[in-house]
């Protein structure tokens, strides 16, 4: 589908326009800014480094035949609280991540990106779950980390590091355990705090320990640990979904993966081989509060917005081939100084251009309802309406998914379904996440993708 941003019904006039995105083009240049200016390592900060300071590339020798995909990631989104001093001193921090696609071999890249300080880690391990609620792992499948060689590695002040490659047999769906042990004080942990997945701490270094007997401590967060690539016969490249709470899982049960990512990664899952989709994984990018124009204090911000933030969660993603953006409901309900239609809509077509020059096809996902919500008013949901006739229209996507249409009340179109809210008015319930993952047409992800002018 071609947009045609210049003309038909709902463009902005031409110097309207012009002002807007040289408005968002200053957002842009002054979050690099702030980000490249916050790293204490001279600007390591928006490239994962291999341990002795090379950069890994992004076609790194494979251990066997197939093609590096991302089989999780989570993007980092804040400081932790109460980690200022002392960060993960002298605890075992296990996450629990489940894959979107397997593969043979495996990846994963740390980030220190919130802390002031360097981040020393010690052992590091990967190995697959004993169980869908457990930090027990498998024996025989626990692999020892190594950074250039060695199992420490030293991580700078808002830098982050990319693993050797292990060799573990990682299946699609699997739930994987990365631990990583920190002996000394580290600053404010870098973290992501609406994980949907308990993960698990130990006090000591219990890296190797393949029972659970140590973990002691169920926590709700992702800390640390930012990607998981595997080098896969099943995919060919990754797709990386774009958002806010509402990709992130927001109102879904805990460790059953039912994101609207995860239906969508089974769905891609179960097509491939067959010719009606792409072979592709899927990541997902989402932080719960995100908005496209504007982030949130501290230095680099926490929650940083979508604009200043893409480059690194997508763009940078392994082989990423395309992209799913579903911003907008925050700036429409948390921005009044910047959330005006025009603004909100340069803001999407920003991100579409700095796809485009990096050859990936975007899907764009319309604004779903909100009726009932505290913060609803008449404007905003005029405000709304309007920003998804222009997405629908075609003049921001290269094609549309329209889960307003999905998930909307047909008999109160300002409101989720009912059965689709989880009872805030906001986010969907698990079957409104399952409605969205199976809304997306996987044909349209074959499309051609422009060629950047």
């Amino acid at each position: 589908m071609t947009r045609g941003r210049d003309g038909g019904a709902g463009a902005p006039p031409t110097k309207h326009r012009a002002l807007l995105a040289a408005i968002v083009t200053l957002i842009v240049a002054i979050s690099a800014a702030i980000y490249a200016g916050a790293s204490a390592d001279g600007g390591t900060r928006d490239h994962a480094l291999q341990a002795g300071g090379r950069l890994p590339r992004g076609d790194a020798a494979p251990a066997s035949t197939g093609a590096w995909v991302g089989a999780w990631a989570a993007a980092p989104a804040a400081a932790e609280p109460g980690t200022e001093t002392t960060g993960m001193a002298g605890r075992s921090v296990r996450n629990v991540v489940h894959t979107s696609v397997g593969g043979t071999s495996a990846r994963i890249t740390l980030s220190n990106l919130y802390g002031q300080s360097p981040l020393t880690v010690t052992h590091a391990s990967i190995a697959l779950a004993a169980g869908p609620d457990t930090a027990a792992a498998v024996a025989d499948t626990l692999r020892v980390l190594t950074f250039g060689g060695s199992t420490r590695v030293i991580i700078p002040a808002g830098g982050r590091v990319m693993s050797d490659i292990a060799r573990i047999a990682i299946p699609y769906g699997a739930n994987v355990l990365v631990t990583t042990y920190s002996p000394v004080p580290s600053g404010p942990v870098t973290y992501h705090r609406q994980a949907r997945q308990t993960s698990y701490l130990a006090d000591g270094d219990r890296t190797a320990d393949v029972t659970a007997v140590a973990y002691t401590t169920p926590t709700p967060y992702w800390r640390y640990l930012t990607a998981l690539d595997v080098l896969s016969h099943e995919a060919d490249g990754t797709l990386v979904a774009f958002g806010d709470s509402i990709t992130d899982g927001l109102g879904s049960a805990t460790d059953a993966n039912h994101r609207w990512t995860d239906i969508l990664a089974a769905r891609l899952h179960e097509a491939a081989g067959t010719g009606d989709a792409p072979r592709y994984s899927v990541v997902n990018e989402g932080i719960s509060g995100n908005r496209i124009l504007t982030s949130r204090a501290g230095r680099p911000a926490d929650n940083p917005s979508g604009l200043s933030r893409f480059e690194r969660d997508v763009l940078e993603r392994t082989n990423v081939k395309a992209v799913v953006i579903a911003l907008g409901v925050n700036d429409i309900l948390n921005s009044p100084e910047l959330a005006d239609r025009d603004g909100i809509l340069t803001g999407l077509r920003t991100l579409v251009d700095q796809a485009h020059a990096r050859g990936l096809r975007v899907m764009g996902a319309t604004i779903m309802p909100f009726g009932g919500h505290r913060d609803h008013t008449k404007a905003r949901e005029t405000m709304r309406q309007q920003i998804n006739e222009e997405i629908r229209s075609g003049r921001v996507f290269d094609t549309v998914v329209d889960f307003d249409k999905a998930l909307r009340d047909p008999y109160d179109p300002r409101r989720l379904r009912s059965e689709y809210d989880s009872g805030d008015h906001l986010h969907p319930s698990d079957k409104g996440y399952a409605r969205m993952g199976r809304t997306l047409d996987l044909d349209t992800l074959k499309g051609r993708t422009p060629v950047a002018a």
